[in-house]
């Protein structure tokens, strides 16, 4: 097979046009200012961090900022936006401890709570952050963004916990996930917030065993609230997947189908 020539057409050397080079410029500024804000939000909070401070952190004119992201909220969007994405999802988990189920995978994810404060601090700040201390049009924003992408995969996880026949299938899966999503993102709050703020928990401080007790509790009422009931049916996560109702167990067992299934441990 003989191979032509390389081709003589002076489009194919081309250098890159002035418009997508000024492209790559703008979002590598764009970038910059996000993790320099990153930083500067999670050191001062929400309303001490000042543009003009930010800015001039990293060389630029205030007025970049604002041509970039319109407001000092609509910086702090994109950080959170980002500081999000650098955190993982539940399924993420390592297969071995997917491999112990909903409740187990969800223990890990509480028993490494600490991971968060000494190595991804500053993204796990700019989180609670946005929870807790923007104003309520920026969580407005931040709840909508949380609504449609669930960038911790919460929806697939509860999902997941369903089809294990782990977690109940006879509520509302919305319901579910606003349950689970209370529970677990106050509870992992107050365990980070101990570890910032030591005496949180005023009667027994922030002993190693205390703090695993009370992630076995923490589990424990979730596993009451959200998990599979004895006696449900196999085909009760089925239906409601398929989002037709569950059949009750009292019409199951006049049909002669209801099957008992032990709860997970």
């Amino acid at each position: 097979m003989e191979i032509g020539p390389a081709s003589s057409d002076p489009r194919s050397h081309r250098a890159p046009s002035a418009r997508a080079l000024s492209g790559a410029r703008s979002e590598g500024k764009r970038e910059r200012i996000v993790e320099a804000a990153m930083r500067r939000f999670a050191e001062r909070g929400y309303h001490a961090a000042r543009v003009e401070d930010i800015a001039s952190g990293i060389g630029i004119a205030k007025g970049s900022i604002f041509q970039h992201f319109g407001s000092k909220e609509g910086l702090f969007l994109a950080v959170y936006k980002k500081a999000v994405g650098s955190l993982s999802s539940y399924l993420d988990a390592p297969p071995a401890v997917r491999g112990r189920g909903f409740f187990g995978t969800l223990r890990y994810w509480r028993q490494r709570t600490e991971h968060l404060i000494h190595e991804d601090w500053v993204p796990y700040r700019v989180t609670l952050l946005g929870d807790h201390g923007t104003d309520l049009r920026l969580r407005r924003e931040i709840n909508h963004f949380l609504t449609a992408r669930d960038p911790y995969g919460t929806v697939a996880f509860v999902r997941w916990g369903i089809g294990r026949g782990e977690v109940r299938s006879d509520v509302d899966l919305e319901m579910i996930v606003s349950i689970f999503d209370w529970m677990t993102g106050r509870f992992q709050d107050a365990l980070l917030t101990e570890e910032l703020d030591p005496g949180l928990f005023r009667r027994h401080g922030g002993q190693p065993e205390k703090k695993e007790a009370r992630i076995e509790q923490f589990l424990r009422l979730v596993k009451d609230a959200i998990g599979a009931r004895r006696g449900r049916r196999h085909g009760a996560g089925r239906a409601m997947r398929a989002g037709r109702p569950a059949v009750t167990r009292g019409r199951a067992s006049r049909r002669g189908r209801g099957r008992r299934r032990s709860a997970s441990a």
